[in-house]
This record gives structure tokens, C-alpha cells and sequence, in this order.
């Protein structure tokens, strides 16, 4: 058994009918090297052999009676792995677009809470005759650093399927009682006053050390603070349906524009997504008093928990600079805030949101989320933020999945009531794979957005100056 930290629970108490807490990845698979192919069955044994490299897949939730304290983590005596491997497919040839259509039916899906919180769907039916693979999993469970490290531990480096034996045998937890999981949370409870008092001294010293840097070195891009950010259409209560779409972009060539312009990968990334959004709300008209903000998120996993599955996050919020016309001129503003934001969130330091989040108290905040969602109170202030961007790096060699190589792999964030939007990037090889998520509801047509991504390169490498002919140098030396 183990007691979910208070940042894990969080993305529970934060589940409403209308935004479910779980992260997803949309593996494409070529079975060319695969006899008979990647079947239903094959998926299930592969994955049934390798239980014991992915913890969370046996483990389901154990609430606490009343509330009280966060939930506990017990290995599932009941645990079937058929429950959790499925199997559909697409009207035979199927289409990019009907992919990202069945995909965003399959998010909007929660999942079950009685159960070990993942499921994987084997699509069939593409028509270049590759099988897609949709892996969901709580995030509860894991970010996308730690969700990143459970695909790999899925995955071999060959064609190949590589043999792992577990080193000790996977025993079931009883489930606690009542009285037990009563017992377990007023001993937890009992040690939260010296946390409090430890969590507040914290909070107050990190608080005067930006206050001092901010009089002594005030930044020229200062940090957007929280409601900041401009009203949308896509900053709204939502519904229960999810829209998806995915796209590809070069990493070569988003390193050329790196190194031509003195900033990093994840600053080019944002300024995609900038001038992505930036078309977009133009063509629909839509005039903001101010530039969009993004939530990104960001993992403070050290070397010594860098195994450890589970939440090590913060979050940072950014000026996207959509208010800026000139694409280099925009993305100086980008890297330039992000500098400060990372001075800045070093002087808070990495573990002052989950300190906090340890503190909620489970039964009030799940009621406040559903609450907060029902009563639709995102239609009626500021957004916090406008849409959550996150970049994940993934492996720069080619992987296999059931023997069949994995073409790319496109990541999926959750949405929340007033954020209507997540854009997350994972890195495969040369190539920067997007996935799209929304709610249709509020954004009608989110393939605009991905294809507004290439758009906005292109216009990055032009402006940055670098040729054709360089970005495989540029890219190189970044």
C-alpha cells in the first residue's frame, strides 16, 4: 500500500463530469516486420510480461471513508489484464482525420476508478496500413516525464521483443478495511501541523527573495501573473466531448531557428504554438486585450527520484507575445520571459505546489471542483491561464513496439474548465510530434491549429534567415 502524495490526488479531486484528469499517447505502428501483425492478443502478452516495469497497472485506488485523507494505492487483487487491453478499428481505409475523430471520442471516455486507472486501445484500419495504438493513464498516476519512462520500459530498441523477467513475484494487497483506512489517515493527520508551519515558513521566505530580486533586477518581460490572461472563445466552462490533431514538424529545423536566434527548443516551441494560435484567432476575428498566456508545465524530478513514477511538476506560466507582429521579435519576448520565469520559479523553489497540495482536503476539494464546473464560474472571470503547452522530451533513436517499429508517437494533456486547449509536443528521432486536444464545444475546428504549427515554422526559419541547405548544420551544432 502507498498514501497518493497530495499533488498525485489533486488530479483527482480536479476530475469533474466535464474534464477527465488522464494523459494518453497515440503510438503509430508500422507491422511490416511483424508476422501475422500487431494483433489484439500480441499487445496483451507483451504487455502481460511486462507488469512488473509498470507499477501503476496493477495498482488501483482506495478511498478514505468521509474523505478524510488522500486516497491509498493497493496492488488490485482483482487485476484483469483483458479489461484494459482493447481492440477497434476504423471503416477500412481510414483517414488521418477519422483517426483523430475516434481518438477524441476514446479521451472524452473517463476512466474507472474501481479499477487500475489505464486502458489501451489497438485501432486497426489506417490506410497506409499501420496500427495506432492509444495508451490512456491517470494522471494520478504519472506526469509526463515519469509517463514518458513507463512507454519506454514498453518498448524495445529492436524488432526484436526483448525478455524481462520480474525479479521478485507480484503479490495482491488485501484491501484495508474501513477501520484500517481510518487508522492510516488520523496518523498522517496527526503529523500536518509541523508540515503547515515548515510549508509557510518556506512560502513566506521564497516570497520576500522574489520580492527583493524583482526591486533590485526588475525584469524588462516580466512573468504574467495568474488572470492575467485576455478572454478567448476557448476560455470557457466546457462540455464532456474531446476534439484531436496531431502533425509532425522537424526538429532540425526548429534547432536551426534555436541556434540562428540565441534561445532553446522549448522557447521555438512555444513561439509555434503562438504563431499558431495567433492565426487562428485572427481568422475567426477575434481581437484580445493582450498576449495569450501559457500554462507550461514543468518537471522538477531530480537524479535521485528520476526513476520515481508518480508527480514531480510545477507549473510556470508564460507570455505567448501574440500581441507581437515580427515571428523573431516575438520569440526574443518568449525567451526572455521564460529566463526570468526559470529565476524566478528556482527562488520559489520546485516543491512549494506540492507542499501546498498536500494539504487539500480531499472530500472539499472534489465537491469545489464539481462545483466550479457545474455552476459554469469559468464563464464568469478572467482565465487563469489561456492554453497549456508542454514539451516532453522523448528518445532520438528509433523504437519497437510487438516487433513493429514506431513511426511516431503523438502525446495527449488533459483540458479543464476554462482552458480549453492543450498542446503537448513529444521529440522522436529528427521530428516534434504534436498532439491536439480540445473541446470541440468551444473550438470547432482544432485541425486549423495543428496545421497553423508548419505555417509558423516556416515563417521562424524564413525571418531567422537560415537556408535550406543549413538546417541540418545549424541543427548539429544547437
Amino acid at each position: 500500500m502507498q498514501r497518493l502524495t497530495g499533488l498525485d490526488a489533486s488530479f483527482l479531486y480536479l476530475e469533474t463530469p466535464s474534464s477527465h484528469m488522464h494523459v494518453a499517447g497515440l503510438m503509430i505502428l508500422d507491422p511490416a516486420s511483424v508476422d501475422g501483425g500487431v494483433t489484439l492478443e500480441g499487445v496483451k502478452e507483451v504487455y502481460g510480461q511486462r507488469l512488473h516495469l509498470a507499477p501503476p497497472f496493477r495498482r488501483r485506488l482506495v478511498e478514505v471513508p468521509f474523505g478524510l485523507h488522500h486516497p491509498l494505492w493497493i496492488e488490485d487483487p482483482d487485476f484483469d489484464i483483458d479489461y484494459h487491453i482493447r481492440s477497434t478499428a476504423l471503416p477500412s481505409p481510414g483517414t488521418p482525420e477519422q483517426l483523430s475523430t475516434l481518438v477524441g471520442r476514446l479521451s472524452a471516455l473517463p476512466l474507472d476508478r474501481t479499477r487500475p486507472l489505464w486502458e489501451v486501445w489497438v485501432i486497426e484500419g489506417l490506410e497506409d496500413g499501420n496500427v495506432a495504438v492509444l495508451s490512456k493513464v491517470h494522471h494520478a498516476a504519472i506526469d509526463g516525464a515519469s509517463g514518458n519512462e513507463l512507454t519506454v520500459a514498453l518498448l524495445d530498441l529492436s524488432p526484436e521483443i526483448a525478455q524481462h523477467e520480474p525479479e521478485t513475484e507480484w503479490v495482491a494487497d488485501r484491501i484495508p478495511t474501513d477501520v484500517e483506512l481510518l487508522g492510516y489517515a488520523a496518523n498522517s493527520l496527526a503529523r500536518q501541523p509541523v508540515r503547515v508551519a515548515k510549508a509557510v515558513g518556506k512560502t513566506a521566505g521564497a516570497a520576500l527573495a522574489v520580492r527583493r530580486r524583482n526591486r533590485e533586477e526588475p525584469s524588462l518581460v516580466p512573468p504574467p501573473s495568474p488572470f492575467s490572461a485576455p478572454r478567448t472563445s476557448f476560455n470557457t466552462a466546457l462540455t464532456p466531448r474531446r476534439s484531436y490533431a496531431y502533425t509532425t514538424v522537424s526538429l532540425p529545423a526548429v534547432k536551426a531557428v534555436k541556434a540562428a536566434t540565441g534561445s532553446t527548443v522549448n522557447d521555438v516551441v512555444l513561439a509555434l504554438c503562438a504563431g499558431a494560435l495567433r492565426g487562428y484567432l485572427e481568422d475567426r476575428g477575434e481581437l484580445l486585450d493582450g498576449p495569450l498566456v501559457a500554462m507550461v508545465p514543468v518537471s522538477v524530478r531530480s537524479d535521485d527520484d528520476k526513476d520515481a513514477l508518480g508527480n514531480r511538476v510545477t507549473s510556470m506560466f508564460a507570455s505567448l507575445a501574440t500581441d507581437v507582429d515580427d515571428p523573431i521579435e516575438r520569440l526574443k519576448v518568449i525567451h526572455e520571459c521564460m529566463a526570468e520565469v526559470k529565476v524566478q520559479q528556482k527562488a520559489i523553489g520546485a516543491d512549494t505546489l506540492g507542499d501546498w497540495a498536500e494539504f487539500a482536503a480531499p472530500a472539499l476539494a472534489g465537491r469545489a471542483a464539481r462545483l466550479y464546473s457545474r455552476t459554469k464560474m469559468a464563464d464568469r472571470h478572467r482565465p487563469l491561464f489561456n492554453v497549456t503547452i508542454s514539451n516532453v522530451p522523448g528518445p532520438p533513436f528509433p523504437l519497437y513496439s510487438i516487433g513493429a517499429h514506431m513511426v511516431a508517437n503523438y502525446p495527449i494533456g488533459p483540458i479543464m474548465d476554462g482552458g480549453g486547449l492543450n498542446m503537448t509536443v513529444m521529440s522522436y528521432m529528427d521530428r516534434l510530434d504534436f498532439g491536439l486536444l480540445a473541446c470541440p464545444d468551444v473550438i470547432d475546428d482544432i485541425w486549423s491549429i495543428a496545421n497553423g504549427l508548419q505555417r509558423a515554422l516556416d515563417e521562424l526559419v524564413k525571418a531567422s534567415g537560415v537556408k535550406p541547405g543549413q538546417i541540418k548544420k545549424l541543427a548539429r551544432s544547437a
